[in-house]
């Protein structure tokens, strides 16, 4: 495993706490059995003795006896030499790496495919929500023409606070900071660079396509303000951050801006630091996938249940869907 922060440490417990029913569904057991960090003598919640730790996370990659390299290290690099390393090693990776797949996305699924590897990525966007098995195999039969969502749940928060308290901008940002919603430095969320992330992700898959996130057109909240906010409610709206995706005449256009939505939309409901996602497809119509977007054991949940198939398609000589995109 490559990093032990919020989800990692959360994979480890419950790895731990739910080893035999882990086991059942995956047909192997899974164990940790190296873990790349900065800071090998800190101490951590983990149920892991203190040799597991290296700050060398090339002799993980390396190392003949792992089977799968979990990539949780977030940003572009190193994360992306090592998990091309690891397909050169012959390793499958299962990564929750939004920035890599969005920007670099099409060099690491080449590498998978030359590999014969799976390179798998649920957790990727919207934490614990089962979004990308769905577009990718559910959905195989449909055609889906457009998806709208809500899915950074940063925004969402701020937003939430601004519609129902009246508080400005700033002070609703203050808040999310002190609940851990936010980072010290929000510029990738209020900005929309995380959500364009995603958005780039989540287009590619469904209209099977290359999209990355410079393609996409990004608009934060910042400039919101509570007589936005106000305006918006008087004539029967709620202001939220969407990421859209469409699909028109053979035509992709993506984009992430905040957008007034009918109040009894079921995107209007959506509160807090949650996400949600509507797809609309031609025969499916009209699913939406809501859920926490965000935290260490939602997201760990998606990371384990990648691990679950990827330990499957070992045991079995198997291998999941790669990318389907054709340009």
């Amino acid at each position: 495993m490559l990093g032990c922060g919020t989800v990692g440490s959360a994979v480890v417990r419950m790895l731990a706490e739910h080893g035999d029913g882990i086991a059942m569904r995956a047909a192997v057991r899974l164990a940790v059995t190296r873990v790349a960090v900065r800071d090998a003598d800190r101490g951590r919640d983990v149920p892991l003795p203190r040799d597991v730790f290296t700050t060398d996370p090339s002799s993980i990659v390396a190392d003949p006896d792992i089977d799968v390299v979990l990539e949780l290290i977030g940003g572009t690099e190193p994360a992306k030499e090592l998990i091309l390393a690891s397909f050169a090693s012959g390793k499958p990776v299962v990564t929750a790496n939004k920035e890599v797949l969005s920007a670099g996305g099409k060099e690491l699924f080449d590498a998978a495919d030359a590999a014969q590897r799976d390179l798998r990525f649920e957790a990727a966007v919207a934490g614990g929500i089962p979004l990308i098995a769905p577009l990718k195999e559910s959905l195989a039969g449909d055609r889906v023409r457009r998806m709208l969502g809500i899915v950074n749940g940063t925004t969402n928060y701020v937003l939430t606070q601004m519609s129902e308290h009246g508080w400005t901008f700033e002070d609703a940002l203050a808040e999310a900071q002190r609940f851990g919603y936010a980072e010290a430095d929000p510029t990738a969320d209020i900005d929309g660079f995380d959500a364009a992330a995603k958005c780039a992700i989540l287009a590619s898959i469904a209209f099977n396509t290359r999209v990355v996130a410079d393609d996409v057109y990004r608009e934060g909240i910042a400039r919101i303000t509570p007589q936005d906010i106000a305006d918006a409610a008087r004539l029967g709206y709620v202001v939220k951050l969407l990421a859209i995706a469409e699909l028109e005449d053979g035509e992709v256009s993506a984009r992430v801006h905040p957008a007034m939505i009918p109040a009894a939309h079921p995107l209007a409901a959506v509160r807090d630091a949650n996400n949600a996602v509507f797809v609309e497809g031609a025969k499916v119509g009209q699913l939406m996938f809501y859920g926490p977007g965000a935290g260490g054991e939602p997201t760990a949940t998606s990371v384990i249940g990648d691990l679950v198939q990827v330990a499957r398609n070992l045991a079995f000589g198997g291998r999941a869907m790669g990318c389907t995109c054709v340009l």
